[in-house]
């Protein structure tokens, strides 16, 4: 309520300075019919500006609006691949039977450019991850995804993810796989239909972990050289990465 009535003073005192100047005007000239002639050329003019502070003013609101969500987004995710990611990542590169032909694509290198980047995102929307599992694998799953968990509800209830779709897709589907695997108290003799459904979890989130990094690569390239460095040199889909520059 104290917000409306200062709205509503605020009004006030603008309407009644604008009738006092339009007062002293006609007080001072004596040229009523002139200062109502200007006031209704004024007031034709209105819409105009409304019209152009819509279109206009309200567009780079919701642009400043939205490089601010985008950068607090960013952020987001670099904590998701610095605790959870890039280890996960790591684990399917162990499993996936067609790794070269990844590691060949995925080999960042600071030279890289928007081409570069864009090639192997449409490489990696047309790969379809194939991953041989076994019962320890699981296991190494399950306990690096439930050591993780909290920080995996914690995103979901990040009501900033919610505006990156893809990124959210990632979550639940991290989030689904490590409920499977958590409902399951053990891994020895799985009949041959589980084993089938559990690859198909890896897969769908091996696939969609992969174009996130990589979207994330590249915007670290482009705003956080620094933090770019680092990661290339400990890329997991480098096997002779080092973290000491060379």
């Amino acid at each position: 309520m104290s917000r409306i009535r200062w709205y509503f003073m605020l009004a006030a005192l603008l309407v009644i300075a604008s009738a006092a100047v339009y007062l002293i005007q006609i007080f001072v000239f004596h040229r009523t019919e002139d200062t109502l002639f200007y006031m209704l050329q004024d007031l034709a003019f209105v819409p105009i500006q409304v019209l152009l502070v819509m279109l206009i003013i309200d567009k780079l609101l919701q642009k400043k609006e939205k490089e601010s969500l985008l950068n607090k987004l960013n952020m987001a995710i670099g904590v998701f691949f610095n605790e959870i990611g890039t280890g996960l990542i790591s684990i399917f590169i162990g499993v996936e039977r067609n790794i070269q032909a990844l590691r060949d694509r995925m080999l960042i290198a600071a030279s890289w450019d928007a081409c570069a980047f864009s090639s192997s995102k449409k490489f990696l929307r047309g790969f379809n991850p194939e991953v041989d599992l076994d019962p320890d694998i699981l296991l190494k799953l399950k306990t690096y995804l439930l050591e993780r968990r909290d920080g995996i509800l914690h995103m979901l209830a990040n009501p900033n993810l919610m505006e990156h779709d893809k990124f959210t897709d990632l979550i639940w589907a991290v989030f689904h796989l490590a409920d499977e695997l958590d409902h399951r108290a053990s891994f020895d003799r799985l009949p041959e239909s589980d084993l089938t459904h559990l690859c198909g979890d890896v897969a769908r989130v091996s696939r969609l972990i992969m174009i996130e990094w990589l979207d994330y690569m590249k915007h670290l390239q482009k705003n956080y050289p620094y933090l770019f460095s680092i990661a290339v040199r400990t890329n997991p889909f480098n096997q002779d990465a080092r973290i000491e520059v060379a």
